[in-house]
């Protein structure tokens, strides 16, 4: 193999993110698309192998150099098995990735959750080089967890771990999918703060939302909720800022578990409201750990933006690559 290279795979609810790295883990390669929701394994499966294969085509570097893939997959894995276990915004359940793509592109394969990807990745490569135990908390569409210890990834017999966004943190009745009501999800994710801000758009209390999207729930996104915030809607300012402070406790409960030296917050609206949720995450943080923890970990922004969870799963996937016969 003349230029040996490694893949990393995000496979997000919405989009797909393909990077190819060097062996000096350099990316020289990106390409993007969206996904298509939940159109059955093996049409993704096809979807994602186009997009490697394009990437590759692309940017003229030879697909017979690809030494290993990486994919970090939404919801729990089998990480040994390179089985999804469940992906709920795919409409996945089961699903053998690892095998299936190393018979679609002929390299070993490694599949881990698209957040333990992340952490990964800012611990391989980004704001968490050297750290003994890193934690991160991804808010979008849901909230997704991660854990990297001494350089393993944190999880269980059969899946991967850190499932922060379906922990019960509130009274309220909301739910986000489960019976299980008052979750991290159903109070904070994306999602959570679209609903209400609608409410505020529909009642006149966000102009500048309603100006820019309606009340159309699909379209409040991390961007748009920064947008009308800039623009001077106070009432949606108060909900990010309460969805942030409901994520600092979610980071204490964290801390006083498992103590993690670094705490790492990311994902798209964490990086379009980063300002808001660092000084609310800190605050609440810093006012309610035990003392005797209180100066034992550092919460920090992710540094690779959206590459993050691509580029830690190119790590993971070359550093565990299993080498056919």
């Amino acid at each position: 193999m003349q230029n040996p290279l490694s893949c990393g795979f995000d496979l997000g609810g919405t989009k797909m993110l393909c990077v190819v790295m060097d062996d000096t883990n350099r990316i020289v390669a990106r390409k993007r698309k969206k996904t298509k929701g939940t159109e059955g394994a093996q049409a993704g499966v096809v979807r994602i192998a186009e997009l490697i294969r394009e990437t590759f085509s692309e940017n003229d570097l030879p697909i017979n150099d690809l030494r290993s893939l990486g994919i970090g997959c939404p919801g729990p894995v089998d990480m040994d098995n390179g089985v999804v276990n469940v992906a709920v915004n795919l409409g996945w359940k089961n699903v053998a990735l690892a095998a299936m793509l190393e018979d679609e592109l002929d390299c070993p394969v490694s599949v881990l959750n698209d957040v333990d990807a992340g952490v990964f990745g800012e611990y391989s490569l980004g704001v968490a080089i050297g750290a003994r135990s890193v934690a991160g908390i991804f808010p979008g569409t849901g909230i997704g967890g991660g854990f990297v210890y001494e350089g393993k990834i944190l999880r269980g017999k059969r899946s991967s771990a850190m499932e922060i966004g379906h922990t019960k943190i509130a009274t309220s009745g909301r739910s986000s999918g489960t019976e299980m009501t008052g979750t991290l999800e159903s109070e904070a994710s994306r999602l959570a703060i679209a609903a209400e801000c609608a409410k505020l758009a529909y009642r006149g209390e966000a102009p500048s939302l309603l100006r820019a999207v309606g009340t159309d729930i699909a379209q409040i996104r991390s961007k748009v909720l920064a947008a009308a915030i800039r623009e001077g809607d106070k009432s949606v300012e108060r909900v990010v800022r309460q969805s942030a402070q409901t994520v600092g406790y979610a980071v204490v409960n964290l801390v006083h578990m498992l103590c993690p030296e670094i705490i790492i917050l990311g994902g798209g609206l964490v990086e379009a409201l980063h300002e808001i949720y660092l000084e609310e995450v800190m605050q609440i943080a810093k006012n309610n750990v035990l003392p005797c923890y209180s100066e034992m970990f550092e919460i920090k922004m992710a540094k690779l933006g959206d590459d993050a969870g691509a580029m830690g799963a190119a790590v993971w996937g070359k550093q565990h690559a299993k080498v056919k016969d």
